[in-house]
């Protein structure tokens, strides 16, 4: 045997052993940590991936966040985690400056970490991560935007309910970058409240008749944006585009009044970390590739993403979530789980 040859043969023994272990579920114990507060609906649908990763790998899994959002108290979560000698952690990156201290004391102590949803894999890299599981934030928002620019889109506002989150601003500047729009003097705070959101949003529009598009970040800001454009008399009138899906914005695509919404996929960014640290710790092994190509051939994995139209864009290290688009052309496929599993 060739010394090309017997390394090939100990990748593909080390791919199989993998597979084993993955399918034999040892599992282990995991803390999700997420930046968002109790009253943000839209991690339900990250909860339930926990869940049936969990139970697909027979792992345990914590789920914590801070109550009101406050990022001080994320780090606070995450640094007990570091204390509580998990098997592995999964956060967010919601600010990098102000969780880098809390993240090294988990990586300090050799506790693999996965990074998803919030951030960038530069950044999840430089925390000492083993991978990250996201949407790259500005990428979506320029997407969006150059579907925009295609319709004749000059302006914009973008309603911004999480702008504690510092990573929530580049789906603003892709937006506004693509469109040839100011995405700084485009952007209204406005907290979560949906009283709050609806009224910012009205008043922007009235101090700004000119605005030919909105682009909410979440289901949080879309439901009560909308609102305030029908409450105006301009539903159906203005662009309109989401990030995320619920039940509302289902219902605004098929009318028409939503134009599109961009998909992250929350549910992989929930399952595969789950996924790939269970695979990694049945088997003893730190090899990423191979625990990666072990979860890609996983059945049940296979399954529930087929099961939701699920789709993870698979890189040399990080995988993508997204983004992708719903439109009236494919609402149908997905509004079936739209807020449990989509």
């Amino acid at each position: 045997m060739t010394q090309q040859s017997k390394r090939a043969w100990l990748a593909a023994v080390a791919v199989a052993s993998l597979m084993a272990c993955g399918a034999a579920h040892a599992g282990g114990r995991f803390v999700f940590i997420s930046h968002a507060p109790d009253s943000d609906s839209w991690w339900n649908t990250i909860k339930n991936s926990l869940k049936q990763a969990g139970e697909d790998f027979g792992a345990t899994v914590d789920y914590r966040n801070p109550p009101n959002g406050d990022l001080a108290d994320m780090a606070r979560l995450i640094e007990q985690a570091a204390a509580q000698n998990y098997d592995g952690v999964i956060t967010t990156i919601a600010d990098y400056q102000v969780l880098q201290g809390a993240l090294k004391k988990v990586t300090d102590k050799k506790i693999p970490l996965i990074t998803v949803n919030s951030g960038t894999a530069d950044q999840s890299e430089k925390l000492g991560a083993i991978m990250h599981v996201g949407q790259p934030e500005y990428e979506a928002g320029k997407g969006a935007g150059e579907r925009a620019k295609a319709a004749g889109i000059k302006s914009f506002v973008c309603v911004n309910h999480f702008a504690t989150n510092p990573v929530s601003f580049e789906r603003c500047r892709g937006f506004g970058e693509a469109i040839g729009a100011d995405y700084k003097k485009s952007t209204i705070d406005t907290g979560i409240d949906p009283a709050q959101v609806e009224s910012k949003t009205a008043a922007y529009l009235r101090q700004n008749p000119g605005t030919q598009a909105i682009l909410a970040l979440g289901p949080d800001a879309a439901a009560p944006a909308l609102k305030a454009i029908e409450k105006s008399g301009q539903k159906g009138k203005i662009y309109f585009a989401t990030f995320d899906l619920s039940d509302d914005i289902s219902r605004g695509i098929k009318d028409g009044s939503i134009n599109f919404a961009i998909d992250q996929q929350p549910y992989l960014q929930g399952y595969i970390p789950v996924a790939i640290l269970s695979i990694m710790k049945d088997s003893k092994s730190t090899d990423l590739k191979a625990a990666t190509e072990a979860f890609k051939a996983n059945a049940k994995a296979k399954k529930r993403f087929e099961e939701y139209g699920l789709a993870p864009a698979y890189g040399t290290r990080h995988i993508s979530s997204g983004p992708g688009f719903v439109t009236k052309d494919n609402i149908a496929k997905v509004e079936k789980y739209a807020g449990q599993y989509r």
